[in-house]
């Protein structure tokens, strides 16, 4: 399991630059950043890659309503040629409250959306002609969109339910997860994707999971911090039907949480479950982030 670590790209462009060079000194050569309300991910990414150019950037994830294929696939075609190929491309639905509520797009048949999304994306990620017309996305392209001569990026999508891990599995590199615990990707998430790209013929799929890290001795204290940054997951209906398939009421039950001996064992865990690439969030005090940081080394030194 590859040890990577999430990129915070929210905040002045000198500050995330300074962020990205302080974890490539500390070992890390694979970060992820999510798009949520803050500066555009992947403009950031095609910044920072340009000066750290032996690192693996992803995003985790873009949402993709508010984006065409055509208009995606170029940026992230852009993307991969200026940070030199190492490029992940992982994409979402958001979550109902937002896409219909902020955005006033409809959320009607979300699974069907992103097949049509991906059918049309793939193709000009690779750099191939396309002609989709589904029932919500139509998209054409006669000639390569973004930059010709450009490795095609690895495309993930987020994926819980067994629809969308089917999508993964059969027509993606990959999944990219949050909020859902060690069990659950055990029993559901690692045997419904890989299951898919075996019946399509397609490559062990990539499983990326992101979740909260605190190594402390603080247990109770560490919990409370866990949940109360974390505390708006448990509300949207996709991370609480993971949680709920867990057994966890809270954000610090799927996170990896204790003694450095206790996340190491939990990291051990993941890889068991079938993850292929850990992207870490450090949560809690200065010093609790900073061990966390310790171990995740200590991990990959050893892995």
């Amino acid at each position: 399991m590859r040890i990577a670590i999430g990129l915070d790209t929210d905040g002045p462009l000198e500050k995330t630059l300074a962020r990205a060079r302080r974890l490539r000194e500390q070992g890390f050569t694979s970060m992820w950043s999510s798009q949520i309300f803050g500066p555009d991910t992947l403009t950031v990414l095609a910044i920072v890659g340009r000066e750290l150019r032996d690192v693996d950037f992803g995003t985790s994830v873009i949402p993709i309503q508010p984006r065409h294929p055509s208009m995606l696939a170029a940026q992230a075609r852009t993307v991969q040629e200026a940070i030199g190929g190492h490029l992940s491309l992982g994409i979402g639905l958001s979550h109902q409250v937002v896409v219909e509520g902020l955005w006033g797009i409809s959320f009607e048949r979300p699974a069907t959306y992103m097949h049509e999304y991906i059918n049309a994306i793939a193709p000009m990620l690779r750099g191939e002609n396309v002609a989709a017309k589904g029932e919500r996305i139509s998209a054409v392209a006669m000639s390569p969109v973004g930059p010709k001569e450009t490795r095609t990026p690895s495309l993930l999508i987020a994926a819980l339910g067994p629809k969308m891990l089917e999508l993964a599995g059969s027509l993606t590199d990959g999944t990219v997860l949050w909020m859902t615990g060690r069990k659950t990707i055990q029993t559901h998430i690692s045997p419904t994707i890989r299951a898919a790209a075996a019946a399509a013929g397609r490559p062990e799929p990539r499983v990326v999971c992101a979740l909260p890290i605190t190594v402390s001795d603080d247990i109770p204290g560490a919990r409370e911090r866990v949940n109360k940054e974390y505390a708006i997951y448990p509300t949207l209906p996709s991370y609480a039907a993971m949680m709920e398939r867990e057994g966890a009421k809270e954000p610090a039950d799927v996170g990896l949480l204790g003694s450095r001996q206790q996340v190491l064992e939990q990291l051990d865990e993941l890889a068991q479950a079938g993850v292929t690439e850990y992207s870490a969030a450090p949560t809690g005090t200065p010093a609790e982030r900073e061990a966390a940081i310790d171990v995740l080394r200590e991990y990959a030194d050893s892995h």
